[in-house]
């Protein structure tokens, strides 16, 4: 499954995207950048990104992505899956620290994908 989210053809969604190079989220938005994904940030207190704009939420994205990376708490998390289901995504990526049962047992419930307990840029790193 791991293969199947990593593909370059997929467009990636970082919740929880941050300007501060120090937090995690601006590491793994700035990671796949590099990597050549096409990746959008989403964080509603930040109006850009690497001089990428940003987006307040999934809602105000200008494509659907294939694969959204939470970098989140796990509260957080538990909404955004919802938002997913509602705009038929399927592959939710939980960064270690993000996950819930609450919200892990929700994608498996609605038919969606879902990858938790490892880090986008190591596995990412691993298959290339």
């Amino acid at each position: 499954m791991i293969m199947e989210f990593l593909d370059k053809k997929n467009v990636f969604v970082v919740v929880g995207a941050s300007r501060n190079p120090e937090k995690y989220g601006h590491k793994v938005y700035t990671d796949l950048r590099k990597a050549g994904y096409r990746v959008y940030p989403v964080n509603p207190d930040a109006d850009e990104i690497l001089g990428d704009k940003c987006y307040p939420n999934l809602e105000a994205l200008p494509e659907k992505p294939d694969v959204v990376d939470l970098v989140v708490t796990p509260k957080v998390t538990e909404q955004i899956v919802k938002t997913c289901k509602k705009l038929r995504i399927k592959k939710i990526w939980m960064q270690p620290g993000s996950e819930s049962e609450t919200a892990i047992n929700f994608c498996r419930e609605n038919g969606m994908d879902v990858v938790h307990g490892v880090c986008v840029m190591i596995e990412r790193r691993r298959q290339s």
